[in-house]
């Protein structure tokens, strides 16, 4: 892992059973000396964004849900935003034309106005030195991230999506069964009616 991580993304691996992370992808917004923050990107809530957030609502990406971001400071929230033109300083910039924006404005008095937006309660967060560790470990892929990610419209698929792009070995976790013993109680199943119709 070479230099910071901001925009990039963190993948679960097989091996972090934490069932905070399992199966994530989290967007990283801000890494460096203090640690990082970021947010969880395909755990979407039941929760309407328009019950916590009327004005936005009309620009929230489908599902129009809020996402569960993490488990730090569950009643606090960030917004992701698409926007049309990169000028303007009521966003800031993070994979393309995603960027982050206040949610404490109006949308039609944000600059540049968004064009669709995803909310999040609560984040992800990492002290110094603590996410690192946790690469080195074996606990995230790290790889790059696309626009469309942040906005994914089929959250439960977005997983095996960004594995299935990268190149190589890295390709091949997009198929790790979710469950690995079920994997081998169904090939020992599929071996003993092999056994049983050659009988």
């Amino acid at each position: 892992m070479k230099g910071p991580l901001k925009g990039r993304l963190l993948v679960a691996t097989p091996n972090l059973s934490d069932p905070n992370f399992f199966r994530t992808v989290v967007l990283i917004i801000e890494h460096g000396d203090d640690g990082a923050l970021g947010v969880v990107l395909n755990r979407p809530s039941e929760l309407e964004v328009a019950e916590p957030l009327p004005a936005w609502a009309e620009v929230a990406a489908q599902p129009p849900v809020v996402f569960v971001g993490g488990p730090v400071s569950p009643s606090s929230a960030i917004c992701l935003a698409r926007v049309g033109t990169a000028d303007g300083d009521g966003w800031e910039p993070l994979v393309g034309s995603v960027g982050a924006v206040d949610l404490n404005l109006d949308p039609d008095e944000t600059t540049p106005r968004p064009q669709e937006v995803r909310v999040f309660a609560g984040y992800a967060g990492w002290g110094p030195r603590q996410l690192e560790a946790e690469i080195l470990s074996g606990g995230w892929f790290v790889v790059d991230a696309e626009p469309g990610d942040a906005l994914v419209q089929v959250p439960d698929d977005l997983w095996s999506a960004v594995l299935r792009r990268q190149p190589g070995r890295l390709a091949m976790f997009a198929h790790y069964p979710p469950d690995p013993t079920m994997n081998s109680i169904a090939h020992q199943r599929a071996r003993a009616t092999c056994r049983t119709e050659e009988a």
